[in-house]
């Protein structure tokens, strides 16, 4: 394409094909500005009728009834039509509070319009008026009864157990057994039914039905199982490779043999057995079906450290709610001023906290907690094993006095105190500075580092997987690490106040037991925890009034007295308070 035909294109291009077309858009004359171009044109121009009528349809004014298009040029019957008949205007209000006053002959009238309705008889307060004058004369009102009198049937105690011999009662069932047949079609057990055949007809060796052709010598049932297909098959003999039978051999089950896979490999004697010889259970099917006493369900070791674990358990509960801190708690243990805690504190301890231990069970809780073994439990060993750590963060004075040197007292009075032997770190702080860890990442609040006690018992449960998937010589089970959350969050401080959406049991919940075996007081809506909760003065003799306990005022205040000394914080409790009592008793006695 040369440049002449290129400039010729261009011109057609950009040239009006359409002049006589009008165009469109707004024509704008020379000369108009935008304030022009944004002023609003007045007056509006006024949307002609109808379209207005289905403007009214789809978009209707601020205000307006939507109309239908197809009813918009309808007359307005809809808002002066009325239904049903119009009411009368009642009493005003002002009239009804305040009416005008009535004439004597207005009020006469009224009486006497009123006295034929029993509504306007009076009586005396608690009994019905007399009706006597409104009944015949005939009619006697001391004997007169109305309606139909409905038979007295019998009660239900002699329906359930009716006075009547074994021989009555079985005669009456059998009289309705027939009728019960006919209505339900039930029958005793062992019952003949009775098909209202006519034996009449037949006598005893009758039989019924068309006599099916057999052979006594059972031809037909060996016809039955050798098909007319097979007959060549089993006349033929089979060749069968000698690797394929004995593979038959080893892998099919033979008729009178036991099914041995690795007989031709494992060479074994024939009364080896394969496997570990399970440990069996404490309990067999005869304790589980007989229900074996409270006191033995757990024997041996696995009850001496459920024991343990329950006063644990106990002692981390009161030490929470009775002590702000870790300090005051060890400081209330420490009954003799050492730095550390004793087998005769520890005992002395868990009786006022109603702990009465056996020897056994507090030389265990003991050995539980002293992991250096040296036969006393100091600051860490007590906030490891004896309270909830997480709970109770150090703070920052208490850090000093834990972290400082302590001097022990020299008073010549105490000759007790000097009697008892010192070990070498009675004289040291009771924590050092690397002993105490951030309890959050940046904060000056503190915990105990966490102390690990060697395992060196079982694991309490042991499943019987463990024990066949165990290997000869290999890593034993119970050193195996456990993962998951127990059932029970006893690791956990159980809340003061528990929501009703938190559901984590937290070992103070009701066992199995107790649902099975509830005691006396539960039945009375009297729990455990109501016997441990503190009590007023007032409350405790009201208690202990109510229930038939005769106590003197003297006796009353002489064990207040004593049973306030057992709480480091003076409360008291029902059961402390009992338990007072009764020592007061025995020792009158």
């Amino acid at each position: 394409m040369n440049l002449i035909e290129r400039n010729a294109t261009n011109t057609w291009k950009y040239t009006e094909r359409f002049p006589n077309i009008r165009r469109a858009g707004k024509l704008i004359p020379v000369g108009d500005r935008a304030k022009t171009c944004l002023q609003e044109i007045s007056p509006k121009p006024q949307t002609p009728p109808v379209v207005r009528k289905f403007l009214n349809t789809t978009r209707p004014g601020a205000g307006a009834i939507r109309v239908f298009h197809g009813k918009a040029n309808d007359p307005d019957i809809a808002s002066t039509l009325v239904h049903g008949v119009r009411s009368q205007a009642s009493i005003s209000g002002g009239l009804l509070i305040n009416p005008p006053p009535k004439t004597i002959y207005q009020q006469r009238f009224h009486q006497l319009r009123e006295a034929g309705y029993s509504t306007n008889q009076k009586a005396p307060l608690g009994r019905s008026h007399d009706q006597s004058p409104g009944l015949p004369n005939w009619l006697d009102i001391g004997k007169a009864t109305f309606g139909v009198k409905s038979p007295k049937s019998a009660a239900a105690g002699v329906i359930i157990n009716p006075p009547k011999s074994a021989e009555q009662v079985e005669t009456e069932a059998q009289e309705g057994h027939q009728s019960y047949i006919h209505s339900h079609n039930a029958y005793f057990v062992s019952e003949h039914v009775d098909r209202k055949y006519k034996w009449s007809r037949y006598g005893k060796d009758g039989r019924f039905g068309i006599p099916t052709p057999h052979h006594n010598d059972g031809r037909s049932v060996s016809k039955s199982l050798h098909w007319l297909c097979d007959t060549q098959k089993h006349n033929s003999a089979k060749f069968v490779s000698q690797r394929c039978d004995d593979f038959r051999e080893r892998t099919q089950p033979q008729v009178g043999k036991v099914h041995d896979p690795i007989a031709d490999t494992l060479k074994v004697p024939a009364s080896h057995t394969f496997g570990i010889l399970m440990r069996p259970d404490d309990f067999g099917a005869g304790d589980l079906l007989h229900s074996t006493p409270p006191a033995e369900y757990q024997r041996g070791t696995d009850r001496q450290r459920t024991l343990v674990s329950a006063v644990r358990q106990h002692l981390k509960k009161v030490n929470f709610h009775h002590f702000n801190s870790l300090l005051q708690a060890f400081r209330h243990y420490d009954k003799k001023g050492q730095g550390v805690i004793d087998r005769e504190d520890l005992q002395d301890v868990c009786r006022q906290f109603n702990l009465d231990l056996s020897g056994p069970v507090l030389d265990d809780l003991m050995e539980y907690c002293d992991v250096d073994k040296d036969g006393l439990i100091n600051f860490l060993e007590f906030a490891n094993f004896l309270n909830w750590k997480d709970k109770m963060p150090i703070s920052k004075v208490e850090q000093c006095i834990l972290t400082s040197e302590r001097k022990t007292s020299t008073a010549p009075d105490n000759m007790q105190r000097e009697a008892l032997p010192v070990r070498p770190a009675a004289l040291e702080a009771l924590a050092r500075p690397e002993d105490l860890e951030p309890a959050e990442v940046g904060s000056m609040l503190k915990t105990p580092k966490t102390l690990s006690r060697p395992r060196t018992v079982q694991d309490r449960f042991v499943t019987s997987s463990s024990l066949i998937r165990a290997v000869v010589g290999g890593l034993p089970t119970t050193n195996y690490r456990m993962y998951g959350t127990p059932t029970v969050r006893t690791d956990l401080a159980a809340p003061r106040i528990k929501r009703v959406s938190d559901s984590t049991n937290y070992g103070d919940q009701t066992t199995a037991f107790d649902l099975l075996y509830p005691t006396l007081h539960s039945l009375r809506g009297v729990h455990k925890e109501h016997f441990f909760c503190p009590r007023t003065k007032e409350e405790i003799a009201e208690i202990f009034r109510n229930v038939g306990v005769s106590i003197s005022k003297e006796t009353f205040e002489e064990a207040w007295k004593l049973a306030s000394m057992r709480h480091p914080t003076g409360d008291v409790c029902v059961e402390i308070f009992r338990d007072v009592l009764k020592e007061i008793q025995a020792n009158s006695i």
